[in-house]
């Protein structure tokens, strides 16, 4: 399958049963749901079930979802209520078992957990638009962002130093205007205006 499928194209066929598109939306959003649940404290035995839990709950849903490149945005919600749910029944336990320590069982976790749960899904979403770019740009941007002088990247790519400005601009350009990206950064400007409406 070409590296280049979008995630709503991926969720068209993985709807269909092609396998090898579900595996590669798993291979994709899968580091993300590890890093939710890590922000949230989970150990292994947990980030196992959750994930598993996720992903059923993905393959009961696909067929559902309205906006197929927002599956990102979807799987990330529904790891984070999926890691409350496990903490809660956790704290639960640890309550039965031993006595309850108000200092140590308080949540003042919530806005770290929150933007650490953002974070994943941008970074998950701009590592799929970037797997997304020709090869070049991709080769290209990630040299520049290494910091290498142009004329190093010249050597290395065999383009002229004058081109390598207005290549890059073209890349970036192809970047914002990948869909799901464009959607994540409108998303997070409702949310910044809401916010300073409050």
């Amino acid at each position: 399958m070409p590296e280049d499928f979008a995630v709503d194209a991926l969720v068209v066929r993985a709807r269909s049963g092609d396998q090898r598109a579900w595996d590669r939306l798993v291979e994709r959003y899968a580091p993300m749901l590890w890093s939710i649940c890590k922000a949230y404290g989970l150990d292994r035995r947990d980030i196992d079930d959750v994930a598993q839990h996720v992903w059923m709950r993905a393959v009961e849903h696909l067929s559902r979802l309205r906006d197929p490149e927002r599956l990102g945005s979807w799987l990330a919600t529904t790891t984070k209520r999926e890691c409350v749910r496990v903490r809660r029944a956790r704290r639960r336990q640890d309550t039965a078992e031993y006595p309850l320590d108000t200092a140590t069982t308080a949540d003042d976790q919530g806005d770290d957990i929150t933007r650490a749960v953002e974070e994943a899904e941008r970074n998950a979403v701009l590592r799929a638009a970037f797997a997304e770019l020709p090869p070049g740009c991709q080769r290209l941007l990630a040299l520049l962002m290494l910091e290498i002088p142009y004329a190093e990247i010249s050597a290395r790519l065999g383009m002229a130093v004058g081109s390598i400005g207005p290549t890059r601009s073209r890349c970036l350009a192809r970047l914002r205007a990948n869909a799901a990206l464009s959607a994540l950064m409108g998303a997070d400007m409702d949310v910044r205006e809401g916010d300073s409406h409050v």
